[in-house]
């Protein structure tokens, strides 16, 4: 649930703005249970709650806009846009929203997945053996996301600066383009796209184990949990979503080759994924530990300067879907 591009003509599949989106999406108010009301929610390509069907989820009884995005980035921006009611991303995109007048980003639950798919690659034949051998080197990430938090977090740790080496925001697929050409040095990327890379002959320097927290989040609109009968079909949406995680750290196989035959990607990618991940996905509620860790990350931003000033990120998360997580 990582950030791509921050480009608003890459906001969905179908490239409407988030504007248009909002002009057309359909407005909170109707009943839960009937075909009145529509939860609008945001997804990515391959995501979890796409296969509801194939988990043997019965569809809930009002209706769904599954609107796909590039990124949580462009979620968050989404829901302050009112264009959705709900959606996932990693601790990093409400960050940049925090302390915005009228912001609507609520973080209401938390999953705990995998981090082993995050990791700084360098090209085949590279003699680098720790991140301190990338001083001077082209290092490409992608801002305000993962990527950028965990390029942050690994100069720290090798005493090096921003100054130290030359850094490339690429978005994930010019990103794979550069690395692939010889353009960067280094590459610090997540997903299945890092399989592709490797299976190409790249070779993993470091993963982001005890740097990112595994924490991926989903959020919901304020207005929409401030209404009733939304805020009841969130909660029902999130039960369902829920139960899709039982099934896929039931069948690691069986999950891969549903995802690939919906997104076109190898299923040996997914395959390689699952069975090398840190930890099965879990869904549950918000809690203190959860909101530390994403402090910890906006201070992290804040003392580079890729925020303006620092934020407190406690007024993003809402505890009203945790009797339901827990």
């Amino acid at each position: 649930m990582t950030g791509f591009s921050m480009s608003r003509r890459a906001l969905m599949v179908g490239g409407l703005s988030i504007a248009g989106l909002a002009a057309c999406s359909p407005k909170p108010g109707a009943k839960t249970g009937s075909p009145e009301l529509t939860l609008r929610v945001a997804t990515y390509r391959g995501n979890p709650e796409s296969f509801f069907t194939e988990a043997g989820i019965a569809e809930p009884p009002y209706k769904l806009a599954r609107t796909q995005f590039a990124g949580g980035n462009l979620i968050t921006e989404a829901i302050n846009a009112r264009a959705l009611d709900f959606g996932g991303m990693s601790e990093i995109p409400p960050i940049f929203v925090a302390g915005h007048p009228g912001n609507q980003v609520r973080i209401v639950g938390v999953l705990q997945g995998d981090v082993n798919n995050q990791v700084v690659l360098v090209p085949k034949g590279s003699p680098a053996q720790d991140f301190k051998a990338l001083r001077g080197k082209r290092v490409g990430y992608v801002k305000a996301t993962t990527s950028h938090y965990i390029l942050l977090r690994l100069l720290e740790k090798a005493g090096l600066t921003w100054a130290d080496i030359t850094p490339v925001a690429l978005s994930p697929q010019d990103g794979l383009a550069a690395f692939q050409s010889g353009a960067l040095d280094a590459w610090v990327i997540y997903g299945v796209i890092v399989y592709q890379a490797r299976e190409a002959g790249a070779r993993v320097l470091t993963t982001a184990q005890g740097i990112l927290s595994g924490n991926y989040l989903i959020a919901a609109a304020a207005e929409a949990l401030d209404d009733p009968e939304r805020l009841k079909a969130i909660g029902d949406y999130v039960r369902r979503y829920r139960q899709v995680f039982d099934w896929i750290n039931a069948d690691g196989v069986r999950w891969a080759r549903v995802r690939a035959a919906a997104t076109g990607v190898k299923q040996a990618y997914y395959e390689q994924e699952f069975r090398e991940r840190s930890t099965p996905s879990i869904l549950g509620p918000i809690n203190e530990a959860a909101i530390t860790s994403q402090q910890a990350v906006a201070d992290t931003f804040a003392a580079a300067k890729v925020i303006p000033s620092a934020v407190q990120v406690k007024p993003l998360w809402d505890d009203r879907l945790t009797p339901l997580l827990k």
